[in-house]
């Protein structure tokens, strides 16, 4: 369930924000982890949760706040203060949304309240990976390397999901315009060979007819079947936000057969990232081992995260835990991991970890589209000659007639 919260620390520091939670007890416990006493909350219905989906779009980008993190590293390290740091750069982006966070963020810190503080007031721009880097660098005094770290790990996940985005929209170009070209087709083109097929009064094959019914469906009912189309799509998306959609579009997606080893890679690179990022910061592993988890969208992962930090705290080696989840995470990341603790460099290994599976789902996400363009042109074969087929048939037959 999605929860907005009101809670204080004993210090009397404030803060506001939303979280899923399973019910009240676990969002006081998340809380309370995070040293707050929750004063009050307000559960989401599904209809607000619906609402605010569709008025989710337009958010901020990565490229966004992978600009901001370098600046603002940049800006303190060069002596100038957070506010006014803070004020310029809300002064340089054209996102409005992201302006008014960052004039709200200088606002907070002017009244006294530290710079990661403020950001978990806005959990869907600044991650856990983003407040902790900031909390970590506060707190020894290298908030600008700190920034520059989360620069540079914005930076590689980009760059992932720029390759794989570059590798599908050819695929989803060619899907979206056969859909769009008979579609046009069933209400331009069919109705005119209807009308001739209807006049020589021939007897239609099975296929011609269920192309004419659905192209006469198309033609009395076009405004509601778009309406029916547009609706169904934002229900999905909607549906795919909620903890039951996650959970089964996660167990989807590691099942599919082109995508499953795709996805294992680029979360074994996305988790060895973050927990390198982190612990090389100075972030306790229990502590890195929860915001790695929260960076993580499958919710498979997640579990597995879970039961490590559950396992680390019992004194059990983090690699373990890797390798009892060799389903999901390759067995080398655990080997590798394990070779890190016995060198007590479990930072510098997760680092050349991530890197190496970065590196194999670029070259994955190449033999992807090699692997996706024939299936594709097989697909549209098959569709186009479908098609062809039921609509020559019966001129044949009409011919052989004459």
């Amino acid at each position: 369930m999605q929860f907005s919260y009101y809670a204080k620390k004993i210090s009397g520091e404030e803060i506001t924000g939303e979280t899923e939670a399973k019910d009240r007890f676990e969002l006081a416990l998340i809380l309370r982890q995070k040293g707050y006493i929750l004063v009050s909350f307000k559960e989401k219905k599904e209809k607000e949760k619906f609402l605010s989906f569709l008025f989710s779009f337009g958010g901020v980008k990565v490229s966004e706040k992978m600009m901001f993190s370098r600046n603002l590293g940049v800006m303190i390290s060069s002596g100038l203060p957070i506010t006014r740091s803070l004020e310029i750069l809300s002064r340089q982006t054209k996102n409005k949304k992201f302006k008014k966070i960052l004039l709200s963020l200088m606002d907070r810190v002017q009244k006294g309240i530290s710079l990661s503080e403020a950001m978990k007031s806005y959990p869907r721009v600044f991650n856990s990976l983003f407040i902790a880097m900031a909390k970590v660098g506060e707190e020894s005094g290298k908030l600008s390397e700190s920034l520059k770290i989360v620069s540079e790990h914005l930076e590689q996940e980009r760059a992932l999901t720029k390759k794989i985005k570059g590798a599908l929209i050819y695929p989803v170009i060619i899907i979206v315009t056969m859909i769009l070209i008979g579609i046009l087709m069933l209400i331009y083109v069919v109705p005119t060979l209807t009308s001739t097929f209807k006049e020589l009064n021939i007897q239609l094959p099975m296929s011609t007819q269920i192309i004419i019914s659905t192209s006469n469906f198309l033609v009395a009912h076009t405004i509601l079947v778009l309406a029916i189309i547009i609706f169904l799509v934002l229900i999905v998306f909607w549906f795919l936000r909620t903890e039951k959609g996650k959970r089964l579009g996660g167990n989807i997606s590691l099942r599919l057969p082109l995508f499953s080893s795709l996805l294992k890679k680029l979360y074994a690179g996305r988790t060895s990232r973050t927990l390198a990022s982190l612990i090389s910061s100075g972030v306790n592993i229990l502590d890195a081992l929860s915001i790695t988890k929260d960076v993580l969208q499958n919710y498979r992962y997640k579990q597995i995260l879970e039961n490590a930090r559950n396992e680390v705290q019992k004194g059990i080696p983090l690699s373990e835990s890797f390798k009892k989840a060799s389903n999901l995470y390759p067995l080398l990341l655990g080997e590798m991991l394990a070779v890190g603790e016995e060198t007590g460099k479990i930072s510098e290994m997760l680092n050349r970890i991530a890197v190496f599976y970065e590196e194999e789902v670029a070259e994955t996400t190449k033999d992807l589209t090699t692997v996706i363009e024939p299936l594709l042109m097989v697909i549209v074969g098959v569709v186009v000659g479908f098609f062809a087929i039921s609509m020559i048939k019966p001129m044949y037959s009409m011919l052989e007639g004459v």
